[in-house]
């Protein structure tokens, strides 16, 4: 029975993360092209998507590359980039922090936005699942994701150039995150700190180095705080 309710929660983990197929595929194949094209190997270049497995760090570690930054910033910035990967780690942390320790550290290493927005959705709305089914539904949700973004990378990094122009790849980023971001937008915090963040980041596009990203996303952290904090205060 237990084992039943496991595979019922792994399944649905892959139902449910099987939508961002669409988008992790090309995704995937623009950071393979670009890759390439800055200089990268083919091994390089999978092996890059292999050990980060981050998009959103990889891109900005890539094009600081290309930028000639320094190295510090490179790292710094790509650092910064994936910090919101500690704050995903706690809010999973009650949910499948009772898992045996090589679980937990499988699931730290596939934690990526797709897995993390999918299962604290579900965690938020199926409080009844088990320890054990919600990291079976984790894996779940890796598993649509993570293996395509490893084969894509490749397949970019080996086609390149091949790939016609009028594909235009790029439309697969700003679909994923608005993908991920949009039904997470639930308070008025939420949506403080997304709308001053994006505005932010046009206002501070010229910063060299992409570092207005950055700070862009200080700023939304700290209007979102302030928010809560005076809807928590008016509350009481």
């Amino acid at each position: 029975m237990a084992s039943t309710s496991l595979k019922s929660a792994y399944h649905a983990g892959i139902r449910d993360g099987a939508p961002f197929m669409l988008v992790i595929a090309p995704f995937a194949m623009l950071f393979g092209v670009l890759a390439t094209e800055a200089g990268l190997s083919v091994f390089e270049t999978l092996s890059f998507s292999v050990v980060v497995i981050a998009g959103a760090a990889q891109f900005t570690a890539l094009q600081l590359m290309t930028e000639e930054a320094p190295t510090f910033v490179v790292l710094a910035s790509a650092l910064a980039v994936n910090l919101r990967m500690a704050m995903y780690s706690a809010s999973l942390t009650p949910h499948i922090g009772a898992a045996p320790l090589w679980q937990r550290a499988i699931a730290a290493y596939f934690t990526v936005d797709q897995s993390y927005a999918v299962s604290i959705t579900k965690y938020e709305t199926a409080p009844e699942m088990s320890p054990q089914e919600k990291i079976a539904y984790f894996f779940g949700t890796v598993t649509p994701v993570c293996p395509l973004w490893w084969i894509f990378t490749l397949v970019g990094a080996i086609v390149g150039a091949a790939i016609p122009a009028s594909f235009a790849l790029d439309f697969a980023v700003p679909i994923t995150f608005l993908a991920i971001v949009a039904p997470a937008l639930r308070t008025r915090a939420h949506i403080g700190a997304a709308i001053t963040a994006a505005f932010l980041s046009l206002l501070l596009f010229s910063v060299p180095f992409n570092l207005g990203i950055l700070l862009a996303g200080m700023g939304g952290m700290m209007v979102g705080a302030r928010i809560e904090t005076m809807t928590d205060e008016g509350a009481q």
